[in-house]
């Protein structure tokens, strides 16, 4: 059991590289499936970084003290949720629904 929660303290954490990978000691031995899980963990942290960038685009929209502000805020963020849609990092059609949100925030906003 030991092994498993030092398995899930390094996923939750993001430590251990050797531990973060998606397939928990598996190694593959036919280089097509190397190149695969190379490239597989590179995406994956690639899109970490797009998505979380995407989110806190849209708290600030939603944390704007102004009308002003939380605009400013809109147009960033609807530039990021375009990208990632296009990226297919987010489903375009949760790309329109959290556009919708936001400007509907954005317009309730005294």
């Amino acid at each position: 059991m030991h092994g498993f929660y030092l398995f899930m303290l390094a996923r939750i954490s993001g430590g251990y590289g050797f531990l973060t990978s998606q397939y928990e000691g598996a190694v593959p031995q036919i280089k097509s499936a190397k190149k695969r899980q190379r490239q597989t963990e590179s995406r994956t942290r690639h899109n970490k970084v797009y998505r979380s960038e995407l989110r806190t685009a849209m708290k600030k929209v939603r944390q704007a003290a102004t009308k002003d502000e939380a605009a400013t805020a809109l147009k960033h963020a609807e530039v990021l949720i375009d990208r990632a849609a296009g990226k297919n990092l987010i489903h375009r059609k949760a790309a329109d629904r959290s556009k919708s949100r936001l400007h509907k925030a954005v317009a309730g906003m005294a």
